[in-house]
This record gives structure tokens, C-alpha cells and sequence, in this order.
């Protein structure tokens, strides 16, 4: 049977139809202002960097690598201009991208938009345009930009380097992808709720909390990794071989709807890397006492079709638990089950989610910001967005190692890489902020400052 919201939904969607036809998408401006931007493909959402005199697609790293261009025109043509190098454009040799004198004619471009938010960028009198490099099968698409034909790799954001951004609506107006929450990565292995790696990995633990407490403290993300013993699907890193006294995914999930029961205001998010058999997880979540009537199903509430409900209207419905699996639909289709048939949705298809390690757990970090789910067998972007649908923004912020000192560190920067390198790199603000030791380095405070706006 419907629920009340999505009768409402459903009628307010019919009488649209009646009273006005569907608007066309809206396109760009004509020309974006003037200012510092990236140029992001549309296609791989890399940027285009200067390397050396080479323009190169980079993964978005603020302009650590070259990677902002101020946007000016010029008669009736316009200019990408380095803004590490004075008279040094964006422009052309031959085949390739390559950065020229400002004042030569190669620097000069068309720029048109494409599409909702996107531009092409043109040579003057030419069919030629800046354009990401056919891929090679097997192989990612080339690092080095191209001069080429027109077509869906010509097409490019012009992403602001200092974005406008808006006040965040109201509590009864925002929506789940206009917040950002805490989010716990491995929330399982805290050495406090039991087991959860050999003997020797429990010495550095991702979290030092147990679930409860996180829950008590502001968390509302949390990554699980589950792995399928005789037992069901049980919480272990890696395998559950020589792990003492492992927890089962149903009792931390137990714990989460029984908070959700005493505080029903909140929204909880659960993400799993899941290497169990479809059957196995539904038997799991079938142990969980009230699941069904939390678990928010947005593939059954036109999310697609309408974009992400209001945070009041998910609480209103009582829709205030979302799961998420790392397995791919496929592999269930060959197994007979898909997962979404009993309310696990598949990530990829409604989240987008930054590469997940910093580095090692000692030593400099890379705070680049780019899509896990690009390379050779996948293109993913983190720009990803389908009509009125817009992804959810899965952001990492962790290392390979949990070193107490290392996660204090970065926990410290973690509003400065949201806002500087990931919120540009997606177009999106991050609605999870995923780290190791959310009791150190105040990660929280990021979390305030994201939810104080929005990002049209």
C-alpha cells in the first residue's frame, strides 16, 4: 500500500503533466563571469592541468598541480589564463592541449554550452574542440588533452574555484542531500563490542568507541565490513579467520534500530562492504527486531524522478534507516537475488564516492579527490547526476593505517579538503564524512561547519 507521501507525490507528479508540459533541461549561461575556475571533464571529472607547458587531465587537488584557469574575454573569443603563470593560456598545438602565450591566436576559445551546466570549448573558425582523448580498450582514458571533434568527451564544467553557496534551508526544508553527516569508517573494529581482525591488527583499531557510543556521540554514518561464516554474515576485517569473538551484522544493526526507536528524529546510514551471498544477508536482516519499519526504501519513493525527500519528510514516514551494499547488482542477478528486493540498495547506483585511502598511516597524505569507481573497467565520476537526481556524496578521508596521531592530524584539516579540493572535485558538498578515530581531531566541527550551507 502507498504511504500518504507517496499518494502525494504521485498526484502532485499528475497534475504537473496536466497543467504545464515538461521543461526542456536548462542550459548554461552563455558564458560563465569572469573568474578563477577548473575545467572539469564532464566525462572522467578530472581537470585539465598544466604539466610542464602539456595540458593533462590531473586528479582534482585544488591548484597543487596547476589546475585553475582565470576565465576572461577576449573580442569575441575568451581565455583560459594560468593562474600560477601571467600570460600563459589554455590553448593549442596541432593535436594536443598545451599552454601558449595568452596573446597568441591559439589561446582563443568558443565557448558554448552543451548542456545543463556544461560548455564546449572551440577553436574560432574551426570544428575543432578541447576534448579528453579516446580511451584505449582496457586502459583508462590518456592523462593528456586533445584537439578533436565534437561529442560527449568535448564536454566540460567550468567549475568555480570560489563557489556561491547559499544559507542551509530550515529544519523542516532541507533535504537529505543538502546535509552532511559524521560518518565512522569501520565502525566495527573499535576493540570495545568484540572482535574484529587477528590478534595483531586489534592493536590499531579504527574506531575506539563502540557503537553505542558512537551513536550517542553524533554519528550517523557507518561502514561495515561483513564476511560469511557458518554463523551468517559477521563484522571482520579482511576475513573472520582467528578472529576472537566477532560481532554479527544483525546485533550492531539491532543496536542502531533500537537508538532509532528512542530518538525519532534522526536518520541513520549504514554502508557495507559486503562479501556474503544474498541469501545469507537477507536471513541476517531478518533477525533484526523493528527493521522493516525504519528501513528507507528510496527505490520504491520516485527519488530518481524527483530528487531526495526533505529530512522531515523521512521522519515523518519513519524512513530513517538507509543501507547500502558495495556488491554489484550483477553478480546477484546471476546468483537469483538481488539485494534491493529486501531493501539493500546497491551504492553505485545512488552514491558517488572519492577513492578511499590518504596514503600510509605515516608520512604525507594525498588529499586528491577522485572517483573510487574510475579506471580501466569503470568511469564513475564524482560530477555524476541524472536529470533531478543527484547522487549522494560518499567522501573518504582516511588512511591505510588508524595511527592515533596521523587521524588526529587529518581529522584537524578535514573541513579545509572538504570544501578545497572534494566539494569542487564532485560539484556536490559531501553528505558523508567518513574517518578513522572520530573522537580525535574534532571532525565534528567539520560536520557543523558544512551543514551551515548549501551548494546550488
Amino acid at each position: 500500500m502507498p504511504t500518504p507521501r507517496t499518494a502525494l507525490l504521485t498526484a502532485t507528479a499528475a497534475l504537473a503533466t496536466v497543467v504545464a508540459a515538461p521543461a526542456p533541461p536548462a542550459l548554461a549561461a552563455p558564458v560563465p563571469a569572469v573568474g578563477a575556475y577548473y575545467v572539469q571533464s564532464a566525462t572522467t571529472g578530472l581537470n585539465a592541468a598544466d604539466d610542464a607547458g602539456a595540458v593533462e587531465q590531473h586528479r582534482p587537488k585544488g591548484n597543487e598541480d596547476r589546475q585553475q584557469w582565470t576565465l576572461r574575454a577576449s573580442g569575441t573569443s575568451h581565455l583560459l589564463e594560468s593562474t600560477d603563470t601571467a600570460g600563459s593560456c589554455l590553448g593549442r598545438s596541432g593535436d594536443q592541449a598545451r599552454t601558449v602565450a595568452c596573446t597568441s591566436a591559439d589561446a582563443a576559445w568558443e565557448i558554448t554550452p552543451s548542456g545543463t551546466d556544461q560548455y564546449t570549448l572551440k577553436a574560432p573558425g574551426a570544428t575543432r574542440y578541447l576534448t579528453v582523448a579516446a580511451k584505449p580498450s582496457g586502459a583508462n582514458y590518456p592523462d593528456q588533452l586533445a584537439i578533436g571533434d565534437s561529442g560527449g568527451l568535448a564536454a566540460w564544467y567550468l567549475t568555480p574555484v570560489a563557489p556561491t553557496v547559499a544559507p542551509m534551508p530550515s529544519a523542516d526544508q532541507r533535504t537529505l542531500d543538502q546535509v552532511t553527516f559524521l560518518t565512522a569508517h569501520n565502525a566495527y573494529a573499535n576493540g570495545v563490542d568484540g572482535g574484529f581482525a587477528p590478534p595483531f591488527v586489534n592493536f590499531v583499531p579504527n574506531q575506539s568507541r563502540g557503537i553505542n557510543q558512537q551513536l550517542a556521540d553524533g554519528v550517523r554514518g557507518f561502514m561495515l565490513d561483513i564476511h560469511q561464516t557458518s554463523d551468517g554474515a559477521i563484522l571482520c576485517h579482511n576475513s573472520c579467520t582467528l578472529v576472537s569473538s566477532p560481532v554479527a551484522l544483525w546485533v550492531d544493526l539491532q543496536r542502531m534500530v533500537d537508538f532509532l526507536k528512542q530518538n525519532p528524529t534522526q536518520v541513520v546510514t549504514v554502508f557495507l562492504e559486503d562479501y556474503v551471498d544474498p541469501g545469507v544477508l537477507r536471513g541476517e536482516l531478518a533477525r533484526v527486531s523493528g527493521l522493516s519499519d525504519v528501513l528507507y526504501r528510496p527505490d520504491q519513493t520516485g527519488v530518481r524522478q524527483n530528487g531526495w525527500p526533505k529530512i522531515a519528510d523521512l521522519v515523518a514516514a519513519n524512513d530513517r534507516l538507509l543501507i547500502f551494499t558495495d556488491h554489484s547488482r550483477s553478480a546477484d542477478q546471476t546468483a537469483g537475488l538481488t539485494r534491493d528486493t529486501f531493501g539493500v540498495m546497491y551504492q553505485r547506483e545512488w552514491t558517488v564516492e572519492n577513492y578511499w585511502s590518504m596514503g600510509g598511516g605515516l608520512g604525507t597524505s594525498d588529499w586528491s579527490c577522485y572517483s573510487r569507481w574510475y579506471g580501466a573497467d569503470s568511469n564513475t565520476p564524482l560530477t555524476r547526476t541524472e536529470g533531478a537526481f543527484r547522487p549522494l556524496f560518499v567522501m573518504n578521508h582516511f588512511r591505510d593505517v588508524a595511527i592515533a596521531s596521523t587521524a588526529t592530524t587529518d581529522n584537524t584539516k578535514l573541513a579545509d579538503r572538504a570544501q578545497r579540493f572534494c566539494r569542487p572535485a564532485a560539484r556536490k558538498k559531501p553528505n558523508f564524512l567518513a574517518v578513522d578515530r572520530y573522537d580525535l581531531g574534532n571532525p565534528a566541527s567539520a560536520v557543523t561547519t558544512l551543514n551551515t550551507y548549501v551548494y546550488p
